[in-house]
């Protein structure tokens, strides 16, 4: 069986903590893969930049890690995207693979909202990345950096590319600002 962390997210864009949790999985944790899933349209309809774009900056900010996929899956399945329809799809198309749900400590909050969160977690069992701001059992010591898809959002529409520049991947920043996204 390979072993797959299956990393969903928005995305809205993927930063520098998303890069380095992608690592994180690779290095510390018992999977041979990472898979990044873009969500294609957001069960709690978050404005998100189009799917494609979101898609290519992905491919983008870790392309230089060998093991880390994108997969655009979702784009093929019934919206909104579900996190379970994509789970179950995969395990049928890759039976081979024993998945794993990446979720950062601060997600575990959320479950509730989740569409059959026990579900989910029975087919992949959670990986816990810690957040700051949310100590969590299950999270290992190692705390991902303080990063905000949110506060990028914002950086990028006032055109603060110094600070930029520390919390996205160079080739994402370079693909937001060709692009005119977030502005």
């Amino acid at each position: 069986m390979t072993r797959v962390a299956f990393y969903g997210g928005s995305f809205n864009p993927p930063h520098v903590a998303h890069v380095l949790a992608c690592a994180y999985l690779l290095s510390a944790m018992d999977v041979d893969r990472v898979l990044v899933v873009p969500v294609f349209r957001h069960a709690f309809e978050k404005p998100l930049a189009p799917f494609e774009h979101r898609v290519e900056m992905c491919r983008r900010a870790v392309a230089w890690l060998p093991g880390v996929e994108v997969s655009s899956v979702e784009s093929e399945l019934e919206t909104p995207s579900l996190t379970l329809r994509t789970l179950e799809h995969l395990r049928a198309r890759h039976p081979d693979w024993s998945l794993r749900l990446v979720v950062g400590s601060d997600v575990l909050f959320e479950a509730r909202k989740w569409h059959a969160f026990e579900r989910i977690c029975q087919i992949a069992p959670p990986l816990v990345l810690g957040r700051v701001g949310y100590p969590h059992a299950d999270a290992p010591v190692a705390v991902l950096p303080e990063v905000s898809s949110t506060r990028i959002r914002e950086l990028v529409a006032s055109e603060s590319e110094k600070e930029l520049a520390h919390l996205l991947p160079r080739s994402v920043l370079a693909y937001v600002l060709e692009q005119g996204l977030y502005r």
